[in-house]
């Protein structure tokens, strides 16, 4: 009877993690058993690594402007550039079809800007569209609707003049963290501390390298910085785009002024870190019409801006070598109009829904 049973859990549970997360949901009322499976962390993880491996339910989340057929023109300065006064939205896009699946408003239904700081495995980080010590950090799952709002640094009562913000998932230790680095007002000392969610902590990181300087002393933590020399071909710190290329670490080299020698098409400097040391891999070739690199899809397909065309988002394949038009524009940082377009890779799960 109990292998019986197992079976039909084993068969049910196969059934259920081939579903969307908005159907998953509806299914937590159907009842008990269903619910209580749904809710396991077992099944969430079977879930979660499912979609992952077979990139299943996956989204682009762009920042982007609802208007999309508006056509582009060019303003000489910022200041007077229509564009930081239109409507901004986050939304998933369909990753095949890019149609437009829903719209992001902020969990806590606050109406000002928000901004993405990274996407894994379902979970977004965001806080506010200009960061400072005080400003609010949550990690949030649009799929259940769920999220956390994060403890304040001790910290912030120190003065800083610039805050950058990122969040991951660390494999090696099976957590997720959010990393804050801080340049400090009185001798432009930086500081550096990450959060886990496993214990729902910040810690200081202490060990940095030469050229980071912490002011505070009593703070123990276990990151640590690691070194990497970049390829002597690289000179303008400006073009590099640091990225994930099939899992691994890799350095885009753009050199905005280089044509290949195939008509009408330039190319990228491609690196990717094996082994501590850098392969340089054949270079991306793509078509000159004034793309900008914002980073890679799940299916490793170069994404590009496309600034002569309003912003618009194209897919590059590095084998083929062709382009493939979205229709979504990207919109542009009312904060940094000058370089800051967002789009990420989601994956749909149900983490944060069993908290």
């Amino acid at each position: 009877m109990a292998s019986t049973t197992l079976c039909k859990k084993e068969i049910l549970t196969d059934i259920l993690v081939r579903l969307p997360a908005k159907t998953l949901l509806r299914f937590l009322c159907a009842c008990k058993s269903w619910s209580d499976l749904i809710n396991s962390s077992s099944f969430i993880t079977t879930q979660l690594n499912r979609n992952v491996t077979k990139h299943l339910h996956v989204s682009l989340l762009c920042l982007h402007y609802p208007d999309l057929k508006r056509p582009f023109e060019f303003y000489e300065h910022y200041e007077d550039y229509p564009d930081l006064k239109r409507e901004l939205e986050w939304s998933l896009f369909s990753n095949k079809t890019f149609e437009h699946c829903s719209k992001l408003n902020h969990p806590l239904g606050i109406k000002k800007d928000y901004r993405v700081y990274g996407s894994s495995n379902g979970l977004v980080c965001i806080s506010d569209d200009k960061l400072d010590t005080k400003s609010p950090i949550h990690i949030w799952n649009p799929s259940v609707r769920k999220f956390r709002t994060l403890p304040m640094s001790t910290n912030h009562n120190v003065k800083f003049r610039y805050i950058a913000l990122q969040f991951g998932f660390h494999p090696g230790v099976n957590d997720y963290k959010v990393v804050r680095m801080l340049c400090v007002h009185k001798d432009n000392a930086f500081a550096v501390e990450v959060y886990s969610l496993s214990t729902d902590s910040w810690k200081m990181v202490e060990e940095h390298p030469l050229w980071l300087k912490c002011t505070w002393q009593n703070h123990r933590g276990s990151e640590k910085f690691k070194e990497f020399i970049a390829p002597d071909a690289i000179s303008c710190w400006s073009r590099l785009y640091i990225e994930v290329y099939k899992d691994q670490i890799c350095l885009l080299y753009y050199l905005r002024l280089f044509h290949c020698e195939e008509e009408g098409m330039s190319q990228i400097e491609f690196w990717v870190l094996q082994e501590k040391r850098w392969k340089q891999m054949r270079p991306f070739i793509y078509p000159s019409n004034d793309y900008f690199v914002v980073g890679f899809s799940i299916d490793n397909e170069l994404l590009m801006e496309r600034s002569n065309y309003g912003n618009a988002l194209y897919l590059c394949n590095y084998e083929s070598k062709q382009d493939r038009e979205t229709g979504i524009e990207l919109a542009i940082s009312r904060n940094d109009p000058e370089q800051l377009l967002f789009v990420f890779t989601y994956i749909e799960s149900l983490i944060l829904l069993n908290c």
